[in-house]
């Protein structure tokens, strides 16, 4: 309910004449909302031409409230006021921020808060060496934090139309964006019990798993991209030499969730599409600024079928087993969220009939992930098509099985039934 009601309350902002030049319909102001709230980055739009500072503003606020959490920013308001925060209001915290633990709520808000506008203003002020000179001293440092913010937080919003193109290999903004969302994608947990322990053998499980698979991904989907796109004159090959390590790694990394490219994401060639599509399936990690099935729920299901292959009767990593709880969880993410994003690319192809299949299915994966990357087809759906891309951002955002979990009201079975083998494969 606090996403619907943010991005209701955004697209009254983004509609306002004071928002935009030229003004904007109500239906480009809802979209633009809602990806914003969902830290999607998909556009119907230009941000940078078409939106004023004040709705450039509007959509930045979205984004950190999108990112964090409203009731991160709930907590913290409260706390600023003064005002006593109740055991419920700890245990709505607790909810909202995916904890399971009974440990001090505001404590870990706090953490959560300083840690977040502390890389923020590291990016902006790293950023600003290079956009500082090139467009002067006020719009470079608003270009710096807008882009500081839109990476943290996975949004993939940026104030140019061809995103980050220009900087395809230019180092320092390859690094530090590149860094911000691979940091807030992550996860808050993961973030917070490194801070604790800062050793990979005093980490628990889940913080293994989610470093040991976005390392795995990040350095495979690179060297693949290397090898896919060296030389395709539409990405890497019009960049010199020197240059496509850099693009290769960040268009290798985006797909995680951040939304932002530095290459023509139109220009790949199928293989290198079909893996970003995979890539922006997965995500990040769980309790973070990213979305998808998430990674440690991909690393659950790769244990469990390694498990089933070598007849355990539980899957196990890093001297540690997982609970098959756990392993029931990740089955009906996954499979809760292939139903609702092909039946999302399903609906796309019969509103969108003039488009190609693979830019609805790159469309329709990128949404309910809410990367942001676009095959250039966004602002070319027709309103129906747009409302389908909106449910797959919001449904991505909130995840399908907590969404599942509200509508359901799933109650303990008080009766057990006899087994029955059910051939399957």
């Amino acid at each position: 309910m606090s996403f619907l009601v943010l991005i209701a309350l955004g697209a009254l902002l983004l509609w306002l004449p004071i928002s935009s030049h030229g003004g904007l319909a109500f239906s480009e102001a809802l979209f633009t909302a809602c990806s914003a709230v969902t830290v999607t980055g998909l556009v119907v739009v230009d941000t940078g031409s078409a939106l004023t500072l004040f709705g450039q503003i509007v959509v930045l606020v979205l984004i950190h409230l999108g990112g964090l959490g409203l009731m991160t920013f709930a907590a913290l308001t409260v706390m600023a006021l003064g005002v006593r925060f109740g055991l419920r209001g700890q245990h709505l915290v607790r909810e909202a921020m995916n904890q399971t633990s009974p440990g001090d709520m505001l404590t870990l808000v706090r953490q959560v808060a300083l840690l977040a506008f502390t890389l923020e203003a590291l990016g902006t002020v790293l950023m600003a060496v290079v956009w500082v000179p090139e467009m002067g001293f006020w719009e470079g440092l608003w270009f710096s934090f807008f882009h500081a913010v839109s990476a943290f937080n996975n949004a993939g919003f940026g104030l140019r139309a061809d995103s980050l193109s220009a900087w395809a290999g230019h180092p320092l903004i390859n690094l530090v964006i590149t860094a911000l969302f691979i940091v807030g994608g992550l996860g808050f947990t993961v973030l917070m019990d490194l801070r604790r322990h800062r050793r990979f053998s005093a980490l628990n499980l889940h913080s293994k798993l989610t470093l040991s698979g976005t390392a795995i991904l990040a350095l495979g989907a690179w060297l693949l991209i290397m090898l896919f796109e060296w030389q395709n004159p539409h990405t890497l090959g019009s960049l010199p030499t020197g240059e496509r390590p850099w693009a290769a790694w960040f268009t290798a990394v985006t797909p995680r969730t951040a939304g932002f490219n530095t290459v023509d994401t139109a220009g790949l060639i199928v293989p290198s599409t079909l893996l970003i599509i995979l890539l922006m399936f997965i995500g990040a990690g769980s309790n973070s600024t990213a979305s998808g099935i998430k990674v440690s729920t991909f690393m659950v299901i790769l244990l469990a079928t390694r498990s089933f292959l070598l007849g355990r009767p539980q899957p196990s990593a890093f001297r540690r087993t997982v609970a098959l709880d756990v392993v029931f969880r990740a089955n009906s993410v996954v499979v809760l969220s292939l139903m609702m994003v092909l039946l999302g690319t399903f609906l796309l192809v019969v509103f969108e009939p003039r488009l190609q299949l693979l830019d609805l299915v790159f469309e329709g994966f990128s949404a309910f992930g809410t990367v942001g990357l676009s095959r250039g087809i966004t602002g070319e759906l027709s309103l129906p098509g747009q409302m389908v891309l909106m449910v797959l951002m919001f449904t991505g955002r909130i995840g399908p099985l907590a969404l599942a979990f509200s509508l359901a009201r799933p109650r303990r079975r008080r009766v057990r039934y006899v087994e029955e083998l059910v051939q399957v494969g």
